[in-house]
Formats: structure tokens, C-alpha cells, sequence
């Protein structure tokens, strides 16, 4: 009798749970539903959709609800983004101008689909890769060894993240600043661009960057930020804020300054002064906005829809070259093309004119060894394909032991040598070296390349150049090159 009381017990205790989880079930069912539960599956698990990064993984769920939010996000990212980036007041202020739309300049050509979406696999998986930090663009006066620095004087309008597009980097004086919108116009993204500007130049530089901001395409004051430089022995007589130039408007019927007879003559001429190349490089470099930048010269201009490739091909990730532990640049072939052409928008039509000879590799008839790229004939015969991918990784040893590469890099990469000047030459031979110590490689991008604006370079006798070019020699071979061996030691094939 016990036992079977006991039984009884049980009996009724199952039926009365399984009474309550019922109702509970029954209670519940419509908010799970609406919680994004996959009913549709019949009990199957939502497919998972594999990270190419790494082990995490994705989960899709086909809630019509959770669409809804992601979509809703979505809209809420773009206008957040939208917000931040347009000013409704006046022009120049922080955050940009008004009726500026960051998404729309950078646009679908330059960025990586479904990056303002903060859903999207490929925008979280490019910013846990790239894993950089923004930085700011507030206008800031510094010293830089001999050399008073003016760092973001004239910021660009947009606002981007560090990891969503990539940056040129250059440098300039006044009479350089024509290549800016033809660079833009292919370009597409950041531009930092470092202005040499000592005594009298100064004020020309400045006339010249309100031309552009504000006669010139509207890319120029959403995209390039100025920086300014001078040497404290040849400082201007007066130095405006950078609010009152970012304010200022400017007669655009006077034509650009540049080109103005009467700023044909340099205080840097008057002076004599060398042009401190790599001072320029490094300003423009180390300002980057970008985690990736392209550290280039003016009149180099690349070919278009660059960042945007070379940012797909990062988030690919599926090519061995990428996952070597080397350090690695990423290389970019330079060609030139007569003054009658016009610079070829993609490998195809590069071909056809190196074919025709209205193209030829870059200084070719000046110092080809400099230039002389790994695979460079191969490079030249192989197809334009879809897309960006490694088209071969190179030392710079053997052959190409002087070789000046261009290349996306990042800050994290040699710097240049500061006391090497333009007309010294060289000066990009130290940071080579340090290169190849470092043992870095050199992967050459497949369909990607650079070209000077139009007008095939000579060889040309400058005596005065020539006498500032031996005494620089002489200055790597025993000053620079016996600190770069104590710095980064040796490593065989590598030299200056």
C-alpha cells in the first residue's frame, strides 16, 4: 500500500508539471517568435554563416522582425554617420560642411559594401583586422627639429574611420598644388598633404589653398587636409589662425596663385634654400587619418577605384602572401605617358599604350634601376582581372638593391630620413634599406599602378644639383649608412 501511495504521488506530481510547463510554453510562444526565434526550420538550428578571419562565427536568422532592426540600425548608423559629418552652420567648422554627406563623397566605389552597417560580417570583420584607433584633426603648432609644423591647418570636412578607407600622403609647395584635383578625381578618398612654406611663400601657399577650397572641385575641402611647414630661420611675418583660413573666401576671378607672374619668384629661390623632402613626407604620413596610407608624390596620380580594391582584398584575406608573418608594403608599378595622353584608367588601356610606346615604365630615361620592379615584364603582360590581388612578392636585394619603392604602408613602417633633401637625390634610399633589413616583403599589386602626370621625364645636366647630390652621397655612405648598421643591423643583399 505504501508503495503504490508513493506511485500515486509521482503520478500526480508528473501530470501537474507537465500541466505548468505546458501553460508556460503555451504563454510564451508568441514572444519568442517576435524574439527571432526560427520556427520555420522545424527544429533545425539557423544556418551559420563561417567568419573568413577566424573561428567566430555568424548565425542568420530570418525573423522578419530582426530584419526589420537590421535594417533600422542600419539607417540609424547612416544618419548618425550623416550627423557627425555635416555642419548646418558654416563652412569649415568641426565636422564638416554644410549639406556634406561623408557617405555619399566616399560613396559605394570607395568603401567596403555594408561598412556604415554595424551588422555587416565584412564591416566588423575590416575593422577587427585593421584594429587602429581615429585620430584627431584638430589644427595644433609644434616644433619638429629645426622646423615649426602648422599640423592639420586646414582639415578636411568629412569625418572616416580609421579603418574604412586608406589616405595619400604627400608633400608640396605652391607651384605643385595643380595636381590636386586631377589626384582627387582618381583618388576619391583622404589626401594629407604637407606644404613647404618658409618667408614669403607662406602667404601665396595659403592664397593658393583657399583657390582650391574654394574655386575648385568641392573634393578638395571634403577630402584633403593641409599641413604647413617652414624652418624657424625663415619663419612668415604674420601666421593666421587656422579658423580664419578654413573661414575665409577668396576671388576666384583672380585665377589660381600659382600661376600668377608675379609669385613665379620663390622665397625658397630668393633664399637658396633646399627643399626638405622627407620632413614633408613625414608630417603628411604621420597625420594620416587612415591606419593604411599610400605614401606618394604629387604628380604621381593612381589608378581609380584603389582604396576601395585594396580594402576588398585586405577583408578577403585569402591569399598566402597576406599571411606570412614577414612584415609586408604593398607595391605599386609607375609608369609615365607622353603630354599628349591622358593618364589610363585601368590596366587594359595601359597595355594598349605601352604597346603603342605612349607609355613607358617610370624614368626609364632617367635612373630605371630605381624603379626596376620584380616581374616587371610579366606584370606588364599579364591580363587586368577582377578585382586586387598579390601579383608577386619581392625582396629588394640582388638586382633590385636600389630599388625606391612606392607602397600602402602604414605609420608603422621606416620613416625617411629628415636630412635628405630633393635635390640631394637618394631620398628614399635609407628607408629602402631599412626595408630590406627589417626583412620586409614587397608584394606588388596585380592590377593596381601609378602614373606620373603626363610628360615623359629626361635626363637633364645640372651642375648645381650635381655638386648637392656627391656631397649628399658622401654623406649616406659615411654618416647615415654606419648609423642604420648600428639601428638595424645587417642582413646580406641589402644596401643603400
Amino acid at each position: 500500500m505504501i508503495v503504490m501511495t508513493r506511485r500515486n504521488w509521482a503520478l500526480r506530481l508528473s501530470i501537474v508539471l507537465n500541466i505548468c510547463v505546458l501553460l508556460y510554453v503555451c504563454a510564451h510562444f508568441g514572444s519568442w517568435q517576435e524574439e527571432g526565434t526560427n520556427w520555420d526550420t522545424g527544429g533545425v538550428a539557423a544556418p551559420l554563416v563561417q567568419n573568413v578571419f577566424g573561428s567566430e562565427s555568424i548565425q542568420i536568422n530570418s525573423s522578419a522582425k530582426t530584419a526589420q532592426e537590421a535594417r533600422a540600425t542600419r539607417v540609424m548608423g547612416i544618419e548618425r554617420y550623416e550627423k557627425k559629418n555635416i555642419d548646418t552652420s558654416t563652412a569649415g567648422s568641426e565636422g564638416g560642411i554644410k549639406g556634406v554627406d561623408a557617405t555619399k563623397i566616399l560613396g559605394k566605389d570607395d568603401t567596403i559594401e555594408g561598412q556604415n552597417d554595424p551588422l555587416s560580417p565584412s564591416s566588423l570583420n575590416l575593422k577587427d583586422i585593421v584594429a587602429c584607433t581615429d585620430k584627431s584633426q584638430e589644427p595644433r603648432k609644434m616644433q619638429r627639429g629645426d622646423y615649426w609644423v602648422l599640423y592639420n591647418y586646414v582639415p578636411m570636412t568629412i569625418s572616416v574611420k580609421c579603418w574604412e578607407t586608406l589616405t595619400y600622403t604627400t608633400h608640396a609647395d605652391y607651384t605643385f598644388l595643380d595636381n590636386v584635383e586631377p589626384l582627387l578625381e582618381r583618388w576619391r578618398a583622404p589626401v594629407s598633404i604637407a606644404m613647404h612654406a618658409p618667408g614669403y611663400d607662406f602667404q601665396t601657399t595659403v592664397d593658393s589653398i583657399k583657390y582650391l577650397r574654394n574655386c575648385g572641385s568641392e573634393l578638395v575641402s571634403q577630402l584633403v587636409t593641409f599641413h604647413v611647414y617652414f624652418s624657424s630661420k625663415h619663419v612668415p611675418n604674420v601666421v593666421p589662425p587656422s579658423k580664419e583660413v578654413v573661414n575665409d573666401s577668396y576671388n576666384c576671378t583672380l585665377g589660381p596663385p600659382w600661376a600668377n607672374p608675379q609669385n613665379k619668384k620663390m622665397y625658397k629661390v630668393e633664399k637658396n634654400l633646399l627643399y626638405p623632402v622627407n620632413v614633408g613626407r613625414n608630417i603628411a604620413r604621420e597625420t594620416a587619418v587612415t591606419h593604411y596610407l599610400l605614401a606618394s608624390d604629387i604628380e604621381l596620380y593612381p589608378s581609380p577605384e584603389l582604396p576601395s580594391k585594396f580594402l576588398e582584398m585586405i577583408r578577403r584575406r585569402d591569399q598566402p602572401a597576406l599571411l606570412t608573418p614577414n612584415p609586408k608594403v604593398f607595391v605599386l608599378s609607375i609608369f609615365e605617358v607622353d603630354e599628349k595622353s591622358l593618364p589610363p584608367k585601368n590596366k587594359t588601356a595601359l597595355q594598349k599604350m605601352l604597346k603603342s610606346g605612349s607609355a613607358i615604365p617610370f624614368h626609364k630615361k632617367v635612373c630605371s634601376a630605381c624603379h626596376n620592379i620584380p616581374k616587371s615584364k610579366e606584370w606588364q603582360d599579364a591580363p587586368e582581372t577582377d578585382g586586387l590581388h598579390i601579383f608577386h612578392a619581392g625582396k629588394r636585394t640582388g638586382t633590385f638593391v636600389h630599388w625606391e619603392p612606392i607602397f600602402i604602408g602604414t605609420n608603422s613602417d621606416p620613416s625617411y630620413d629628415e636630412r635628405l633633401s630633393w635635390e640631394g637625390k637618394s631620398d628614399k634610399m635609407t628607408q629602402g634599406y631599412e626595408l630590406c633589413v627589417l626583412d620586409y616583403d614587397f608584394l606588388i599589386l596585380d592590377n593596381a599602378f601609378l602614373v606620373h602626370r603626363p610628360g615623359i621625364k629626361s635626363h637633364k645636366k645640372d651642375q648645381k644639383r650635381d655638386m648637392i647630390t656627391a656631397k649628399t652621397n658622401h654623406f649616406i655612405k659615411k654618416i647615415i649608412v654606419p648609423e642604420l648598421k648600428v639601428m638595424f643591423g645587417k642582413r646580406t643583399g641589402c644596401a643603400v
